[in-house]
C-alpha cells in the first residue's frame, strides 16, 4: 500500500490505492478543500461496479493534540478509506449492492413513512410533497438511487437557485450527507415591526377583519394557522387571555406546532378590536370562527397572505413575512417578562428557540430600559 501525492488546482491531494488485480478492485483517495468556513476533507473512490463516490468526511483539524469528534487529519481520513475500500473488497459495505429502485420510488416511499409512519402535519406533508414534486423528480426521478452522487447534486443545486432553506430540505429528502448545506441566517438575524410600522399595516388592511388578523399576530405572536383555527370560545376578555388550542393549515386542523394547548395575554388594544368584531351580525357562536372566511369556513391563508403583502406596499413599508409579526411580538416580550413565560407563551417546545430573542437589538420601540412606547393612546402591549 503507497500514497502518492496528487496534484489539485484548488486543493491538497493524497491518492490511496490497493494493489490492482483488476479493474473491479476498489480504489480511492483523500484530499483537502478549503471552504469559506474552514478547511474539508474529503473521500472520492471508486467501487467494484464501477461507480464513482465522494463522500465529504468533515472538517480538518490543524491544531497540536488530539482532535475533537467529527474533525479529520490526514491520517484519519485515510485510515477511514482505508476502512471503507476493505469493506468494498469484503463485499460487506452498505449499498453495495444494487437495488434497481429509483428515485421516485424512493421518494414515494419517504413521504409514506413521514405521511403515516411518523403522522407529520398535513402542512408539513404538503411542504415535502411540494419539494418532491417540484424539485427532486424532474431533476432525478428517472434515476436510480445508487446513480445520485454528491457530484450530481452539488451541480443540481447550484443551478437549482430558490430559497436556502428549500434546498436544504431538498437534500435532506435526498439523503446526501457529502454535500455542504447552504448556510442558512444566524438565529439573531430576525426582522421585526416597530410599533409605528404594526399599525400603518393595520390602517392599510383592505378589510377591518384583516386589520385586526394583523395587530392580534403583532401582539400575541400567534402564527398564521394558529390565528385562522381560533374560535370564540378561546378567548377569554375578563382575563385578558386567550388559549391556543388548534392550527389550521394545509387544509386540516390540527394541534398547535408545540403540540400543547397554552395561553397567551390579551394586549388592550387587541381586546377592543377583537370585541368589536364580536358585536358583527353573523359567526359570533362560542364555536364560531373569530376570523371566518366565506360561510364561516376556514380562512384561506394564501389569499390572507397575499392581501397582507399587498397592505405592506400600499404602507410602504419594509417586506417582511408575516411570520415576522410572531418574532416583533417575541422580541419585545423578551425585554418584559422571564424567558420561561415568554416560551410558554410563544408555544415553543424548545427553550433555545426563545433565546435567540435575548440577543436582539431592538430598532426602537419598547427596549430594555422599561419605557413604553405610545401611538396617540395606543401603547405596545406589556409597556407601562
Amino acid at each position: 500500500m503507497r500514497f502518492d501525492p496528487v496534484p489539485r488546482p484548488t486543493a491538497s491531494a493524497y491518492r490511496l490505492a490497493l494493489p490492482a488485480a483488476t479493474e473491479q478492485v476498489p480504489t480511492g483517495h483523500v484530499f483537502r478543500v478549503d471552504r469559506k468556513r474552514g478547511p474539508v476533507w474529503y473521500a472520492k473512490y471508486r467501487l467494484p461496479d464501477g461507480r464513482q463516490v465522494q463522500r465529504k468526511l468533515g472538517p480538518a483539524w490543524s491544531e497540536r493534540g488530539r482532535p475533537p469528534a467529527g474533525y479529520f487529519t490526514k491520517r484519519l481520513a485515510e485510515d477511514w478509506l482505508r476502512d471503507l475500500l476493505d469493506q468494498a473488497r469484503r463485499g460487506t459495505l452498505p449499498g453495495l449492492v444494487r437495488t434497481g429502485a429509483t428515485v421516485a420510488d424512493a421518494a414515494a416511499e419517504f413521504m409514506r413513512y413521514i405521511e403515516h409512519d411518523r403522522e407529520r402535519k398535513p402542512s408539513t406533508v404538503q411542504g415535502y410533497r411540494w419539494i418532491i414534486n417540484g424539485k427532486i423528480l424532474p431533476a432525478f426521478g428517472h434515476m436510480r438511487v445508487e446513480d445520485v452522487t454528491s457530484e450530481i447534486v452539488e451541480a443540481w443545486l447550484a443551478r437549482m437557485g430558490g430559497k436556502k432553506s428549500t434546498r436544504t430540505k431538498a437534500l435532506v429528502i435526498l439523503h446526501v450527507s457529502d454535500v455542504e448545506k447552504p448556510p442558512l441566517a444566524r438565529s439573531g438575524d430576525i426582522q421585526v415591526f416597530s410599533p409605528e410600522e404594526v399599525w400603518a399595516l393595520v390602517r392599510a388592511a383592505r378589510s377591518e377583519q384583516d386589520g385586526a388578523i394583523f395587530l392580534t399576530a403583532a401582539f400575541t405572536g400567534l402564527r398564521m394557522g394558529e390565528l385562522l383555527a381560533l374560535r370564540w370560545r378561546d378567548m377569554a376578555f375578563a382575563g385578558s387571555a386567550l388559549r391556543v388550542r388548534a392550527s389550521y393549515a394545509g387544509g386540516a386542523l390540527t394541534t398547535p406546532k408545540s403540540g400543547k394547548v397554552h395561553s397567551v395575554p390579551l394586549a388592550p388594544d387587541v381586546a377592543t378590536v377583537l370585541a368589536k368584531l364580536s358585536q358583527r351580525a353573523l359567526f359570533t357562536s362560542e364555536d364560531d370562527l373569530v376570523f371566518p372566511g366565506d360561510a364561516g369556513a376556514f380562512l384561506d391563508g394564501s389569499a390572507l397572505r397575499r392581501r397582507y403583502k399587498a397592505a405592506l406596499k400600499d404602507a410602504s413599508l419594509r417586506p417582511l413575512r408575516f411570520h415576522d409579526l410572531r418574532h416583533t411580538f417575541g422580541t419585545r416580550m423578551i425585554a418584559k417578562a422571564d424567558i420561561r413565560r415568554v416560551q410558554e407563551w410563544m408555544g415553543h417546545a424548545d427553550i433555545q428557540t426563545t433565546m435567540r430573542y435575548l440577543h436582539y437589538e431592538p430598532r426602537g420601540g419598547c427596549a430594555t430600559g422599561g419605557r413604553g412606547v405610545s401611538h396617540g393612546r395606543r401603547r405596545w402591549p406589556g409597556c407601562h
